[in-house]
């Protein structure tokens, strides 16, 4: 791997951008390794003013051109056995090691590596690039870069998604919704349970409900996807706090990953209905205060982007891989598309390696994301 790059990558390892915390720092850093070569960014900050995406543009003025797009958060370490300092570069047998390295911080460093080519180039388009935060917590960042984007004056045709896949081409992945279900109701000793409202019971029965949401889920397939069916499960639960008292509370969360061209909107109604019409009538003849509600935790739609279109064919020729696929994770590939960018994900890494201990990102897979991008930065040139 070149020196360049290897820096660039170092230098974005030792920010610790997990989602939880701000990711400013980094994004000063980028926004200064831009301005330093002649590039002005915009910053598009969260309500707080603790987190910020950027976005910049080179090239000529005009609609069109192409977006390279990665987010700057990372999932966390804590409770993994990592053998290596999580936010710094270890390399070892051609392997560079670090939180992020591959999800998605190797192809950022790529993007930041190859900009002098493309400066250095008469572009015959532009060249955008976005980056994000909040992504790993249900694509939340990037929304707001979207709607700045769609009130520019000047859009890109394409966006390039660098989440790893090994340098192979991806035109699909599921949607997500993520939800909230809080129950409350009364508590009492247990010696006089019929006097209280268990909450963990009714929060059982909305489960049960639920599964059975998730057999007719799975009566829609497409073998293109693994699973080929949308799926629905109960991720986490809390309540109660004694074997003695009935438990007031309760609450859990579930997730629908659904195929591209599933609306699952009717699975959500259909939810709410068990729940004010069957859970809730029973639970309030016993205590009115008793209550039932719905949180949306995260939404984004899936992507299924015409792997016969000039976009698919131009990227194969890019990364030199016309083997396209889907893939099991999401992206914000889904919202992009839906504000008419076409688009597509290719990086490098493996998602193997991502969100766990020692995450690492081949020497290999980087040179060849900085040939796609040698490759991508000829073709704009014309």
């Amino acid at each position: 791997m070149s020196n360049p790059v290897r820096d660039i990558l170092a230098t974005l390892l030792a920010f610790d951008t997990t989602s939880r915390e701000s990711n400013l720092a980094l994004i000063n850093w980028i926004e200064d390794f831009l301005a330093q070569r002649g590039v002005e960014a915009v910053r598009i900050i969260n309500a707080e003013g603790t987190k910020a995406n950027l976005y910049a543009r080179i090239g000529p003025m005009g609609d069109g051109g192409v977006m390279l797009s990665g987010h700057t958060d990372v999932v966390p370490v804590d409770g993994q056995d990592w053998q290596v300092p999580p936010f710094a570069l270890t390399e070892s047998e051609g392997r560079f090691y670090g939180r992020g390295s591959a999800d998605m911080k190797g192809f950022l460093a790529c993007v930041l590596a190859s900009l002098e080519h493309f400066l250095a180039e008469p572009l015959r388009m532009p060249l955008h690039l976005a980056f994000s935060y909040d992504e790993e917590v249900g694509c939340l960042g990037v929304r707001s870069m979207i709607e700045w984007l769609r009130a520019a004056p000047d859009k890109p045709a394409m966006c390039i998604i660098g989440e790893p896949t090994e340098m192979q081409p991806v035109y699909g992945h599921k949607g997500k919704v993520a939800m909230r279900c809080q129950l409350h109701g009364r508590a009492c000793h247990s010696a006089y349970a019929p006097d209280g409202v268990n909450a963990i019971e009714f929060a059982a029965k909305m489960i049960n409900h639920l599964s059975e949401s998730r057999a007719h889920l799975s009566l829609q397939e497409d073998a293109r996807f693994d699973p080929p069916y949308s799926t629905l499960q109960i991720g986490v639960i809390n309540g109660g706090t004694v074997l003695n008292i009935v438990p007031q509370d309760c609450q859990f969360d579930f997730e629908i990953r659904h195929l591209p061209d599933v609306n699952v909107d009717g699975v959500l109604i259909e939810a709410q209905r068990y729940a004010q019409q069957e859970l809730l009538p029973a639970m309030r003849s016993v205590a009115g205060e008793s209550d039932i509600r719905f949180t949306t935790l995260s939404r984004y739609p899936g992507l299924l982007t015409d792997p016969q279109s000039q976009f698919a064919h131009w990227l194969s020729q890019w990364s030199d891989c016309d083997q396209f696929s889907t893939v099991a994770f999401g992206t914000e590939g889904g919202l992009f598309d839906e504000a008419g960018i076409a688009t597509l994900i290719c990086g490098p890494g493996s998602m193997e390696q991502g969100h766990k201990p020692n995450e690492f990102v081949a020497a290999d897979q980087i040179k060849r994301c900085m040939q796609m991008l040698d490759n991508l930065c000829h073709w704009m040139r014309g």
